[in-house]
């Protein structure tokens, strides 16, 4: 009798883990006045196997609204942009880029950045020599960076509105990268992948 309740058991963890791997994260974001106002959405599906303390991380911030109201506070024309900086949310840009939850993450440095591979940012090996993460910053590769490639973890993927954030990248900056309109996000989710709706827009992902 026990055997049977603790293989019942066994199968709802196994199902809880499964359905927690099919969730991606949908990030909102606004940018322009309100005349010419733009709205634009992104999702990013996680490499749970690969980089599990980094995806449940994020997916404990996106849950929590930690993304609202951050920007994406650095955008270079058709290579990447980058967000996630609580320092994002302040009028004061000259720190934007250094902030974070207070906390670091473990390197779970095993994956190549591809075309919408989505990794953490992180300080230099100078002063970061164990490739620590940052506890929330992220940056999306919209190409091909293999100058990165076991340097940072890579722990998503966009799966749709890759076609935004190359759009994204291209907004005017300034002398820092970051957008002369900020791009806001208004608002993050996580949701089972099959509600994205369409085929999803994929990077490559051979190793």
């Amino acid at each position: 009798m026990m055997r049977a309740f603790a293989f019942v058991i066994f199968l709802c963890f196994s199902s809880l883990i499964a359905a927690m791997a099919d969730e991606v994260a949908v990030f909102d974001v606004q940018w322009g006045r309100k005349r010419d106002r733009q709205t634009r959405s992104f999702a990013f599906a996680f490499f749970d196997k690969q980089a599990s303390y980094t995806v449940y991380n994020f997916k404990r911030l996106v849950a929590g609204n930690f993304y609202v109201k951050t920007t994406i506070h650095r955008v270079i024309p058709n290579y990447l942009v980058q967000g996630g900086d609580p320092l994002s949310k302040g009028k004061d840009r000259s720190r934007v880029g250094t902030g974070g939850p207070g906390y670091t993450l473990p390197p779970e440095i095993n994956r190549r950045h591809l075309r919408g591979s989505v990794a953490m940012g992180r300080l230099g090996d100078a002063v970061n020599p164990r490739r620590l993460s940052n506890g929330s910053q992220f940056y999306v590769c919209l190409q091909p960076i293999p100058a990165q490639d076991g340097k940072d973890t890579v722990f998503g993927e966009v799966v749709a509105g890759l076609d935004a954030l190359d759009e994204i990248s291209r907004l005017p900056a300034d002398s820092n990268a970051n957008p002369v309109d900020p791009v806001v996000v208004t608002r993050t989710y996580l949701i089972d992948r099959s509600r994205l709706g369409g085929p999803p827009v994929r990077s490559q992902t051979r190793r």
